[in-house]
């Protein structure tokens, strides 16, 4: 479903993409690990043509991506889950989840929100598979952040695509929810046989819902296998950053950031600053 040789992406002089190889199979689940900046963001949107690389090989979904096209004919084969929803509020649940229907139909008909009676049963079949059927009819403000991250995979599944990008889909939300949301998305994909790339910031959650983990490092890819093999050297070629200025001596004894840990989840402190370590004196 993804077929990715060489890619190379560039702003100015600041090279943000060196020569990723990548492939993605249908109903495979693939996590994208690495710190802020390490290119992953640059990668996604060059896979859902919001960016075009500057050289290399980029097929997405059946299309070159490096050749000119449409998005109308993108938007058939390539849906997004955003980590910030992007739903309509004023717009009810259903009405939501049918706007992953607008590639499909025609200019007049999508500015009247008109749709067939097929589509309408297909919007109600995404939100039964997500659980969110009894609230199609609700004003999609009304819900929670995670029922409206679940809304934005149900709208990513009506679009009947051949592969989905998540961007941090559940970067907002709560352990408990986010796993619930992650859970959903790979049960769908996998029945429906999509390809999935999701952006994680949470190293747990690679190792729990991932079939393959990449991760990129300045760049770079450092990283390309099974989660069973994400293990300390791994996460250390991953996530390390070179000093800028020699460390002072409290933080040259800090443990390496693969073997920081907090309860439930196993993430270097560089990934999030919500870890990171401000002093010696007393880590809580």
């Amino acid at each position: 479903m993804i077929t990715i040789r060489n890619l190379r992406k560039s702003y100015g002089s600041n090279h943000v993409l060196h020569g990723i190889d990548l492939d993605v199979k249908a109903g495979e689940f693939v996590v994208m690990l690495g710190l802020s900046g390490a290119g992953k963001s640059t990668l996604l949107r060059c896979m859902n043509g919001l960016n075009q690389a500057d050289s290399g090989t980029l097929q997405v979904g059946g299309i070159d991506l490096m050749q000119k096209h449409s998005r109308r004919e993108l938007a058939r084969h390539v849906a997004m889950v955003f980590q910030h929803h992007n739903l309509v509020q004023r717009l009810s649940v259903r009405k939501n989840v049918l706007t992953g229907r607008l590639g499909q139909v025609g200019t007049f008909a999508s500015m009247m929100q008109m749709f067939k009676q097929s589509d309408i049963v297909l919007a109600n079949e995404c939100l039964e598979r997500v659980g969110l059927i009894h609230k199609a009819d609700e004003r999609t403000e009304a819900l929670s952040g995670g029922q409206m991250q679940r809304v934005g995979i149900a709208r990513a599944l009506a679009q009947q695509p051949n592969v989905i990008l998540a961007d941090e889909p559940v970067a907002s939300l709560d352990p408990k929810t986010a796993r619930s949301v992650l859970q959903y998305l790979r049960d769908a994909t996998r029945e429906m046989g999509i390809a999935v790339v999701c952006n994680l910031h949470q190293v747990d959650y690679a190792k729990e819902f991932g079939d393959r983990v990449v991760g990129l490092a300045q760049g770079r890819m450092v990283f390309n296998d099974v989660p069973a093999a994400l293990d300390a050297s791994a996460l250390d070629a991953i996530y390390h950053t070179p000093d800028a200025e020699p460390r002072s001596h409290c933080e040259q004894q800090a443990a390496p950031a693969s073997q920081i840990y907090s309860p439930g989840i196993w993430m270097p402190v560089a990934a999030n600053a919500a870890h990171t370590v401000a002093s010696c004196e007393r880590v809580l």
